[in-house]
């Protein structure tokens, strides 16, 4: 017997759900670190312009930047992720209103067939 061999086995095996759960968060991270990235690089981009800066004040100007250009990504992903939520509600109803739709015009269809269906039985 080997050590792996005592290992307890795992009694609870994780459903897909928190799998997907997980690889969300790990998105989510990775999106938010390559936007802290970009505004980092943005920020460098900007403050190489201003070639009299000092550097405290070249690495201060950067700092601001990159905080401003990070709140202005965090706002546009927060804008887009609510109008994300309203369309998916809009589509939502539509469909339900389509469903319905679609089912009482087959049970209209079934309707008139079962009718005309005793009406050719009777006659």
């Amino acid at each position: 017997m080997t050590a792996m061999d005592e290992r307890p086995v795992r009694a609870h095996v994780r459903p897909a759900a928190d799998a997907d759960t997980l690889i969300g968060e790990i998105e989510g991270h990775l999106l938010a670190e390559a936007a802290r990235a970009e505004s980092r690089a943005a920020a460098q981009r900007f403050a190489q312009r201003l070639d009299w800066l000092s550097p405290a004040e070249r690495a201060e100007v950067e700092r601001l930047y990159a905080e401003d250009h990070l709140s202005v990504t965090r706002q546009a992903w927060r804008h887009i992720a609510g109008r994300c939520l309203d369309l998916r509600a809009e589509y939502e109803e539509r469909y339900r209103v389509l469903r319905r739709r679609v089912l009482a015009g087959g049970l209209l269809v079934a309707g008139v067939l079962v009718g005309v269906g005793t009406v050719l039985a009777l006659a």
